[in-house]
């Protein structure tokens, strides 16, 4: 993991290291820390945290993939990290409650990969910027799910 700069960030900060269910150990990190950003950073702030952790996540895990021989390899979990920072800045404000549920939906589209998720992962494969890319991009759809069916419950 320290080896590289991006090792460090595309492992979560040793998040993604975690013997058993490391996307849900790199969600939960990213749970944790977005309480942390959000309470130090403005509004505007953290919409450019989240934009700039896309983007190098995106140079983080393309290289990352690369160094270790494996196009999408499970201890990369900053594509999680990034999608629950995004699912909060989303959902603001919220409560533990609303922020459980996002957690256990988001975890349910990125683990199970319904419909749309599984398009998305099967898009972006290899190495390279394309399968750096592929890396988050389930992710993001991910995401959108979550989103969706966040909103639908809040108007049912």
């Amino acid at each position: 993991m320290l080896s590289h700069p991006a090792h460090a960030i595309a492992l979560g900060f040793g998040s993604g290291l975690s013997p058993k269910a490391p996307g849900t150990v790199g969600s939960l990190w990213g749970w944790v820390s977005w309480l942390l950003i959000q309470q130090q950073f403005s509004i505007s702030s953290q919409v450019w945290i989240i934009a700039c952790a896309v983007l190098v996540g995106w140079w983080a895990c393309t290289v990352t993939a690369r160094h270790m021989g494996i196009s999408d390899p499970g201890a990369i979990v900053w594509d999680e990290i990034v999608a629950m920072w995004l699912i909060l800045f989303m959902l603001t404000p919220s409560g533990f409650g609303t922020q459980l549920a996002a957690f256990v939906l988001f975890r349910f589209f990125d683990a199970v990969k319904p419909g749309p998720v599984a398009w998305a992962d099967r898009l972006f494969k290899g190495f390279g910027w394309r399968g750096g890319w592929g890396i988050l991009w389930d992710d993001l759809v991910a995401v959108f799910c979550t989103l969706l069916v966040m909103a639908l419950w809040r108007i049912w």
